[in-house]
């Protein structure tokens, strides 16, 4: 029976050596909350690291069987890869990159080979417990070359990806050496989430770019596989929270805390010491409302956890540096006897205590410089139980997207945060009521459960499109069926697209010429079949390539018609060439506008080429375009296609399916089969009698019968037609 198996850097639980035995303690973080519905179910595990250095092999058999019995399985490190596959590629090159922090990133060649050293540790522990037909879901950053290698191992199994940190712009992604290996990774999953919609378009614009894969709705085709990217805004526990903060445990902790720091507004900052939290910026905001405001002394207080972290890393350190420094500064400047405005603790807090800063507090600040979702406000508004409380949240956290009834701010303008401070503190309780309910309406409905579940659910809504496509694709014996009717029929014919189908995509389209292996293979057919290539090209390209050939070829889309031998083109279509000047116009002025953009005038239409233009914009020209054209073509009559980067107007009684149609009126075949690769073939498809094999090139829905992946294999199948 099919598992699924989760996959993270760290496992749930905390490696301990105690008195020579280890000790499991369970992680308590959102993650592990929300998969434990997951991976404690059948034969569901979860792989990972165990945080801690194991060498011996009789210890490292030990922890394995421990961990056996809690539904999981290591990965051991060694401390050579800690030091540089997690503390150096994954924290000091990828960590800083994807948060916007390109002043710290490392670029050491050895950190890259210890990440794909690691990643593949991974891969081969996976493998060890997988079966071609389970599920795998594996998470985050430090793992971002492992969806491909698992293709590779397990090409037909179900694979997830989730990224739990920001997704950087292209400008900063193509910094780091290895782009193209870490994009060409994370596509070897079938989903890939994100928490919000600009990680995702962030994504698929670095997709785009440096590996030349377009997509279409979230959409991608990578080789011959449909890939959904997708944005999934992660929850937490929202009951679990909920509950604690009015636990006997958590009340008793409110009243002795309360009782120590008197009768004031409690504001509360919660982090991990990292330089993408944004802490030195809120004690400064924090320093800058009580210099002006003097009034506000002894009524107001921080309450700061910072959370230790990297505590050897010199960056980390200067960090630590730092904030001692301010909070020294604002503590000597304004402390009396009964009244410190900031209470500093670096260290972390048991759960119930935390609960209690939360459900206490008047006010959370949460104002990281950049941050992939971030939880802590999230609890923060689920343990306000009586709705009276203020959120402060960074318009650059991803909780931000969803929680828009916080007080949004810039982590960047201390003028601005003072101020948003100041609004918490005055706002009236019934304000604080209506936006604390709403957000936590939010959040009850959007919790972790509910995470895991849209998730896994858009997983099995894509390997069920892949299946539609791969019913389609071309296999061995499909090959041998058109072989055996090929070979037998007595008058069979071939419809061949050119660009795309025959031959690849170039930059410029005159250099997409027939070459010497094309030749010789349609040589060759001719003298078996009637071919027939039928393209969107213009007459005079079309004949010169095909110039001495016995094939017949319909041009542009169906307006001109060359049958073999003949010396002339005849006029398959009546052309009204009278609408060409106004969209013209129109398309020379998107031309001025997109370098690399160019027309190309065809008898019966004008096509405009992008094909060359920067990545994104020629996809935001295009649709400029489209929008302008579709309202001109309606008083003339005409109809705007789409094409492989390119956007066609034309008749719309002028298509390839009714030339073809008309080519074969009269003429009996018992072998028909046509091939094309985008839109403008599919009339052709559609116009084919049912007994034909119509063949669509890449793996887009279409109307064919079937898919082949690209004009390699197309050549392929047609010299597979004629061997013996």
């Amino acid at each position: 029976m099919a598992k699924t198996i989760i996959v993270s850097n760290r496992l749930p639980v905390s490696l301990q050596h105690k008195f020579g035995k280890f000790e499991f303690k369970p992680s308590a973080g959102g993650l592990a909350t929300g998969l434990g519905s997951i991976y404690k179910e059948g034969d569901n595990i979860w792989i990972g690291w165990p945080g801690n250095d194991v060498e011996d092999p009789g210890q490292r058999q030990e922890v394995a069987e421990e961990l056996q019995k809690l539904k999981m399985a290591p990965v051991f490190l060694s401390k050579e890869d800690v030091e540089l596959y997690y503390e150096g590629f994954s924290n000091d090159t990828i960590w800083p990159a994807f948060h916007y922090f390109t002043q710290y990133i490392n670029y050491h060649d050895e950190y890259y080979e210890a990440y794909k050293r690691v990643n593949r540790k991974f891969c081969d522990a996976i493998l060890e417990k997988a079966d071609p037909e389970d599920t795998i879901w594996v998470h985050d950053y430090q793992l971002l070359l492992l969806p491909m290698m698992l293709r590779e191992a397990l090409p037909k199994s179900t694979i997830a990806f989730f990224q739990h940190i920001p997704f950087p712009s292209y400008e900063i992604i193509r910094m780091l050496p290895w782009r193209r290996e870490i994009l060409e990774g994370m596509v070897g999953a079938d989903l890939i989430g994100f928490h919000t919609y600009d990680d995702m378009r962030h994504f698929l614009s670095a997709v785009g770019r440096l590996l030349g894969l377009s997509n279409e709705s979230g959409y991608i085709q990578a080789d011959n596989r449909l890939v959904n990217v997708d944005s999934f805004p992660m929850g937490i526990d929202y009951g679990k929270f909920s509950k604690a903060a009015t636990s006997k445990k958590t009340l008793k902790n409110i009243k002795k805390f309360k009782e120590q720091l008197g009768d004031q507004k409690l504001l509360l900052t919660i982090d991990r010491l990292d330089y993408s939290k944004g802490i030195p910026q809120r004690i400064k905001a924090f320093d800058r409302l009580l210099e002006e405001h003097p009034d506000f002394h002894g009524k107001v207080s921080m309450i700061m956890v910072v959370v230790p972290s990297r505590a050897k890393v010199k960056t980390y350190q200067e960090l630590k540096e730092e904030i001692d420094t301010l909070v020294g500064r604002i503590n000597s400047r304004f402390s009396t006897l009964n009244w410190v405005p900031v209470h500093y603790f670096y260290r972390s807090f048991p759960f119930d205590e935390l609960s209690a800063f939360y459900a206490m507090s008047d006010i959370a600040l949460v104002t990281p410089l950049r941050d992939g979702m971030n939880l802590v406000c999230k609890e923060f508004v689920a343990s306000k139980t009586d709705k009276k409380g203020v959120l402060i949240l960074s318009e650059m956290a991803g909780a931000s997207k969803e929680l828009v009834d916080a007080l949004l701010v810039n982590p960047n303008n201390l003028e601005g945060m003072k101020d948003s401070i100041m609004q918490a503190l005055t706002m009236p309780e019934e304000e604080q009521v209506q936006k604390i309910g709403t957000m936590q309406a939010s959040l009850q409905k959007y919790d972790i459960f509910q995470w895991v579940k849209v998730f896994m659910d858009r997983l099995a809504n894509v390997k069920g499109k892949q299946k539609e496509l791969e019913s389609k694709a071309i296999d061995k014996s499909l090959v041998k069926e058109l072989k055996n009717k090929f070979q037998s029929a007595k008058a069979p014919i071939l419809l061949l697209d050119y660009d795309g189908t025959l031959v690849g995509f170039q930059g410029r389209p005159e250099d997409a010429f027939p070459d010497a292996e094309l030749k010789h293979l349609i040589a060759e057919l001719s003298g078996k079949c009637q071919i027939v290539v039928i393209s969107g090209r213009d007459k005079e390209t079309l004949g010169k390539w095909f110039e001495g050939q016995k094939v017949d070829m319909i041009a542009e889309h169906g307006v001109w018609l060359k049958e073999r031998g003949d010396d002339d083109w005849t006029l398959y279509a009546a052309i009204d060439d009278s609408w060409k000047e106004d969209i013209r116009q129109v398309m020379d002025y998107y031309v001025l506008r997109t370098p690399g953009a160019f027309i190309e005038e065809k008898h019966h239409s004008l096509v405009w080429h992008y094909r060359k233009v920067e990545s994104g914009l020629g996809d935001l020209r295009m649709r400029e375009l489209f929008s302008h054209l579709k309202y001109m073509a309606r008083g003339h009559n005409l109809q705007v296609l789409e094409g492989n980067m390119v956007l066609e107007i034309k008749r719309p009684d002028i298509n390839k399916g009714r030339a073809a149609t008309a080519f074969m009126k009269g003429k009996e075949y018992d072998f028909i089969m046509a091939l094309g690769d985008d839109w403008t073939d599919e009339d052709t498809f559609k116009a084919m009698p049912k007994d034909s094999y119509t063949i669509r090139v890449g793996f887009a829905y279409t109307q064919a019968n079937y898919n082949i992946k690209s004009p390699t294999e197309v050549r392929k199948l047609l010299k597979e037609l004629m061997e013996d």
